[in-house]
């Protein structure tokens, strides 16, 4: 597979986080888990931090994020220079948010997203390349501190 996948979620994304893992094994992908391991109330900050973290680090690495509604986890990881995390509810926002504005972080919401979509939306998201062109300029405009 051409991207090393990391998965974090908090207690409101742990059994959707835990059925995609599932399903991206079935896929042959190979999965970094970086937890929660239970639906035991946790903060949702030390996940996306963490796993924002681990994308950073990582060359050629995406990620996933589930909270309860993927907001949470969106504005987190989004306060990371680098991370481009979209919270993507359907197949066409997982496409744009990867062809459009090469998002390395996927969030999805366990308490509003079901998991035959969520493996969809997933899908989507992983099979979908970058366009560059006049995106490019726009992703580069995001973070005024990069030149």
């Amino acid at each position: 597979m051409p991207y090393r996948l990391v998965i974090a979620s908090d207690h409101g994304g742990f059994e959707l986080k835990f059925a995609m893992i599932n399903y991206l094994k079935q896929q042959q992908y190979d999965i970094v888990d970086l937890g929660t391991n239970s639906s035991e109330s946790v903060d949702y900050t030390e996940y996306a931090h963490l796993l924002s973290q681990y994308v950073l680090s990582h060359e050629n690495t995406l990620g996933i994020l589930i909270c309860g509604t993927g907001i949470g986890m969106s504005l987190a990881a989004n306060r990371h220079s680098g991370i481009r995390a979209a919270l993507c509810t359907d197949t066409y926002m997982a496409r744009m948010a990867r062809e459009h504005n090469d998002a390395n972080v996927l969030c999805m919401g366990g308490r509003v997203t079901g998991p035959g979509l969520a493996e969809h939306i997933v899908d989507t998201f992983l099979n979908t390349e970058f366009v560059g062109g006049r995106h490019l300029r726009r992703i580069n405009q995001l973070d005024p501190t990069v030149k």
